[in-house]
């Protein structure tokens, strides 16, 4: 038997590029995150908080769950990966082998709305990320999907990841929390991909950030329950980058 030892897996450091080339994730706090190039600090982050409030239901959970709210946007980014334009509406689409729950559909929702799209902070947060993304993988990451995510406790029970431990199909994903209001649960666990290594933990503060090399881990958050008689909620910001183009369908 061999046994094959590797260095144990830690949250977050100084240089979130060096730990995402050998572990496959960062964790990364709000004042971290905020000393990335080109990062906007979180107190101007949090000023797009407000726009979770307005979030539509998903209309396409196969469980017939009615605990997830959501918006989407595509966006291109230039050649310096400085600017962006917005792509055409389209649908969120995923291989079945990526979501065996929601995969090989495509998936229409609401657009984020154009006021948040303009918005300075989350250009640059963007940006930035798109440019330490592309340092790590040398490749420019220019395909950037938005989501904006609300899942409630008004069920009782809310699933962030309904689908399970998965991968995006993407190159790099970023899940921000932007709020946790009245919740219990909603533990993140990101796994090897190909290996036995695994970690736990729970986001807790608003604007920190979980930075993954999709290519490398899996990852899922376990369910919501209330803390109180009153319906609680996680809201977070999760943004996928991909090299090759926006995943869709493939044509015969």
């Amino acid at each position: 038997m061999q046994i094959v030892s590797f260095p144990p897996w830690q949250l977050g450091g100084a240089d979130a590029a060096a730990l995402i080339q050998r572990q496959g994730f960062a964790v990364l706090d709000a004042e971290q995150l905020a000393t990335l190039p080109e990062q906007p600090q979180a107190a101007e982050l949090a000023r797009l908080a407000a726009s979770w409030q307005a979030l539509p239901h998903d209309p396409h959970l196969l469980d017939g769950g009615r605990y997830r709210q959501r918006r989407h946007a595509s966006i291109v980014l230039d050649e310096q990966l400085k600017s962006w334009q917005e792509a055409p509406r389209r649908a969120h689409w995923q291989p079945i082998e990526y979501n065996a729950l929601h995969g090989g559909i495509e998936r229409w929702f609401e657009p984020i709305e154009p006021a948040l799209l303009q918005t300075p902070s989350l250009q640059r947060l963007v940006s930035g990320l798109a440019q330490l993304f592309s340092r790590i993988s040398d490749l420019a990451q220019r395909y950037v999907e938005l989501h904006q995510f609300r899942i409630t406790t008004e069920g009782g029970i809310g699933r962030p990841t309904p689908e399970g431990a998965h991968r995006d199909g993407v190159d790099f994903v970023v899940v921000i929390l932007v709020q946790r209001h009245q919740v219990k649960g909603g533990e993140t666990r990101v796994f090897d991909a190909s290996g036995p290594a695994g970690l736990r933990f729970t986001m807790q503060q608003p604007w920190s950030a979980l930075l993954l090399d999709d290519r490398r881990v899996i990852h899922e958050t376990t369910p919501l329950q209330p803390l109180a008689d009153a319906p609680g909620w996680r809201d977070t910001l999760v943004i996928t980058f991909r090299s090759a183009g926006f995943l869709q369908p493939q044509t015969e």
